[in-house]
C-alpha cells in the first residue's frame, strides 16, 4: 500500500508537525507532501521520509512569509500528483486537504482545525493584518471560504482533533467528523523536586494567542512570568512588558522541560484548537490557568488540574491568578499526570489505525452480486470450459424405455 501524507507547511515543529511525526511511525515508506519546507526547522524522523514540496518552494522568500502566498495555496495543492497512492492522509489547518485525490484511494483527513483566517477568526485576524492584507482579504476571503468548502467534498472521512473542532467542521463544511485527540509525548516530562517563583507562557507570539493579556496581566501584579516563543508579536509584547516579565525566545526542548516542571503554573490566555502545552505541563506535574473556551475545556478539569477564567481580561486573569494562589496546595502532581496520560501517543497511534482501517475496509472494492453479472460469469466459464460430448446411445428395437444418464460435475 503507498502512503502519502499532506501537511500544510514544515518550516518548525509544533503541535501538527508532532502530528506528521506520529503518522511517519505510523507509516514508515510513506511519501511526504508539503507547501513549503526548511529541512533545517524540522526533525530527523521528518526528514527520513521523501518530501515533495510545492512551486511555492521557489518562490524568493516563501519559507518565512509563506502566509502571504495564501492565494495561490489552492493551486500549489491541487499541483501534487498522487497518482497512484492507495492511502493519503491530510494533516489539516493550513489549508491541505485540498489535493486531488485519486479515484481508487482513501482520503483520510486529520482536522487542527478549519482555516481560522477564513472562519471564525476572520475578522480577528483582519483587524490584526497589514494595509495590504486587510484590504485583499474582502475580496479574497469569499472565493477562498468556496474552494475551502468544495474541497471537503474530496475527504472521505474527516477526524477532529477535538470535540470543539469538530464542531466547526460540521458548522462550515456540514460534514461528521470522529474526535481523537492529537498525540502528546506524555512519557518525556517528568515533575521537579520543588517549584520556582515564576509562572510560564509557551508557545509562538501571535495576536490570537493573546500573550499580551498576561504581559500585562502580570506587569500589573508584579509577579514574574516567563515567556518561550518566537513571532512577529515579539517587539510589540517587551514594549508591554515591565521588569518581572522574562523572555526566552526559541528555547530548546530541554529549557521548556525545566520550565514546565519548575513553574508555579502554566498560563493559557488563547482560545486554542486543542492545545498541547498545557497537556505538557499537566504530565510535568503542574496546573494550568487557561481561558475557559475551546480546547482548554476538553483538557483542563476545574479545581483539579487547574483553573479557567471566562472573559479574556486583564481583570479576570489577575483573579484567576489569586483564585490559584488561594488554593496552590490542593493540586496534586500525580493526579494531573494521570490526567496527562489519556493525550499519549499510543492513545493516538492505536485510536488512528483503527479509523484508518475501517474506513479502508469500507472502501474496498466488492465483486457485484447480481442475476445479469452472475449469468456472465456463468457464460464465461462454460466458454473456456466446455462440457464433454455426451455419446447418444443407439436405438435399440425394445419396448422398454431408453434411460439416458447426463454426466455430472
Amino acid at each position: 500500500m503507498r502512503v502519502a501524507i499532506i501537511h500544510y507547511w514544515l518550516v518548525s515543529m509544533r503541535g501538527g508537525e508532532k502530528v506528521v511525526e506520529a503518522l511517519c511511525d505510523m507509516y514508515p515508506d510513506a511519501d511526504i507532501f508539503t507547501l513549503v519546507y526548511d529541512e533545517s526547522r524540522v526533525s530527523e524522523k521528518i526528514k527520513r521520509h521523501k518530501v515533495t514540496t510545492s512551486f511555492l518552494q521557489r518562490v524568493p522568500g516563501a519559507i518565512k512569509g509563506y502566509q502571504s502566498l495564501l492565494p495561490l495555496m489552492p493551486f500549489a495543492l491541487e499541483s501534487f500528483d498522487l497518482s497512484g497512492y492507495d492511502l493519503i492522509i491530510s494533516s489539516e489547518s493550513g489549508p491541505a486537504k485540498g489535493i486531488i485525490p485519486p479515484p481508487q484511494a482513501t482520503h483520510v483527513c486529520y482536522c487542527h482545525s478549519p482555516m481560522r483566517y477564513l472562519w471564525d477568526h476572520y475578522h480577528f485576524y483582519r483587524s490584526n493584518a497589514g494595509l495590504a492584507s486587510r484590504l485583499m482579504l474582502p475580496v479574497l476571503a469569499p472565493l477562498l471560504r468556496s474552494w475551502d468548502v468544495n474541497t471537503s467534498m474530496r475527504v472521505d472521512r474527516f477526524i477532529a482533533n477535538s470535540h470543539h473542532v469538530s464542531a466547526r467542521i460540521g458548522k462550515y463544511y456540514r460534514r461528521p467528523a470522529t474526535v481523537l485527540y492529537p498525540p502528546v509525548s506524555v512519557d518525556e516530562f517528568t515533575p521537579a523536586a520543588a517549584t520556582e517563583d515564576f509562572y510560564l507562557c509557551a508557545g509562538q507570539l501571535i495576536p490570537y494567542k493573546r500573550i499580551d493579556l498576561a504581559v500585562r496581566a502580570f506587569t500589573k501584579m508584579n509577579r514574574n512570568l516567563v515567556i518561550i516563543g518566537e513571532g512577529k508579536e515579539m517587539e510589540r509584547l517587551k514594549r508591554l512588558a515591565g521588569p518581572t516579565i522574562t523572555f526566552l525566545g526559541r528555547a530548546p526542548f530541554s529549557v521548556l522541560k525545566e520550565k514546565l516542571a519548575r513553574c508555579r503554573a502554566l498560563i493559557f490566555p488563547g482560545e486554542e484548537d486543542f492545545g498541547i502545552v498545557p497537556v505538557e505541563a499537566m504530565a510535568s506535574g503542574r496546573p494550568v490557568i487557561a481561558f475557559g473556551s475551546g480546547g482548554a475545556l476538553e483538557t483542563v478539569v476545574p479545581g483539579v488540574t487547574g483553573i479557567l477564567f471566562e472573559e479574556q481580561s486583564e481583570k479576570a486573569l489577575i483573579d484567576a491568578v489569586h483564585n490559584f494562589e488561594d488554593h496552590e496546595n490542593a493540586f496534586r502532581s500525580d493526579v494531573l499526570r494521570a490526567h496527562a496520560a489519556q493525550f499519549s501517543l499510543c492513545n493516538f497511534t492505536t485510536g488512528m489505525q483503527a479509523i484508518i482501517d475501517e474506513e479502508l475496509l469500507a472502501h474496498k472494492p466488492v465483486l457485484p452480486r447480481n442475476d445479469r453479472s452472475t449469468a456472465a460469469i456463468q457464460r464465461l466459464f462454460e466458454g473456456q470450459f466446455p462440457a464433454p460430448a455426451v455419446e447418444t446411445p443407439q436405438r435399440v428395437a425394445t419396448t422398454e424405455p431408453v434411460t439416458v444418464h447426463a454426466p455430472t460435475f
